[in-house]
């Protein structure tokens, strides 16, 4: 068992980090032995109009998307947790639906629905786009948080006479507070990383980290694109550290 799954991780942790190295070679190709190291590929990463611009893309679209998702997100699981109606499992299956659903298939029908409203190719459409794909995991993370909610609390603070917006700020929201970020946290990676619904609806100036590597390896391999994979690594990593001090905290 521990052999098996020693090689499983071995198979999923080497080609990402096998990149890496190649990052700070010295020469224009990918390629293996490494000539030598330099730090020349960062420089053109942070330096270059075209990657810093997809940089700040990526960030701009994914941090916005994500405060969108955390908003949506919690209070669709609010909503669904503290209340019961008929069709309640439908509506719940309605809304994690844009994590099941194929994201070329959600892509496809973006671009097919809004391309004739003329609302493609501006920030707008791309962030709520994201933005309805990184919901589902808010909606999931605080639904949690909220499985363990005393609800008496809410009657305690109505006979008190505080208003629900009150109660929600001061007595739900800290119950749901480390869910709400896994949430943030999930939805700001999938925006992230997100490739396909950049290049259907998004024009030449929304181009994101994704975006910029997809078509660097199309048009023009070089050691560039092994930086900015590193980075997205490292981010990676980052979102993943940031998930289990939350979940430490919550021990």
């Amino acid at each position: 068992m521990y052999v098996t799954s020693t090689m499983v991780l071995i198979f999923m942790v080497v080609p990402i980090l096998a990149i890496m190295p190649l990052s700070l070679n010295d020469s224009q190709f990918l390629t293996y032995p490494v000539r030598a190291f330099t730090g020349r590929w960062y420089v053109e990463l942070f330096t270059s109009s075209r990657w810093s611009l997809a940089i700040w893309n990526s960030f701009l679209i994914g941090l916005s998307a994500a405060v969108i998702a955390g908003v949506l997100g919690t209070l669709a699981a609010a909503g669904l947790s503290l209340s019961n109606f008929q069709g309640k499992r439908a509506l719940s299956t309605l809304l994690i639906s844009p994590m099941i659903v194929p994201v070329i298939v959600f892509g496809v029908g973006l671009a097919l629905f809004l391309g004739p409203l003329g609302l493609v190719r501006n920030y707008g459409s791309i962030i709520a786009a994201h933005a309805a794909l990184g919901t589902p995991f808010v909606l999931i993370t605080v639904t949690a948080s909220m499985s363990t909610f005393d609800r008496t609390l809410l009657r305690a603070a109505a006979s008190l006479g505080a208003s629900p917006v009150y109660t929600f700020y001061r007595v739900t929201m800290p119950i749901i507070t480390p869910g709400l970020i896994s949430g943030f946290v999930f939805a700001f990676a999938t925006s992230f990383d997100e490739v396909i619904i950049i290049i259907l609806i998004g024009g030449p100036e929304h181009r994101t980290l994704p975006r910029e590597m997809f078509s660097s390896l199309r048009e023009n391999i070089s050691p560039t694109i092994a930086a900015a994979a590193t980075v997205m690594t490292i981010v990676a990593i980052l979102v993943v550290g940031a998930i289990e001090m939350l979940k430490a905290e919550r021990k």
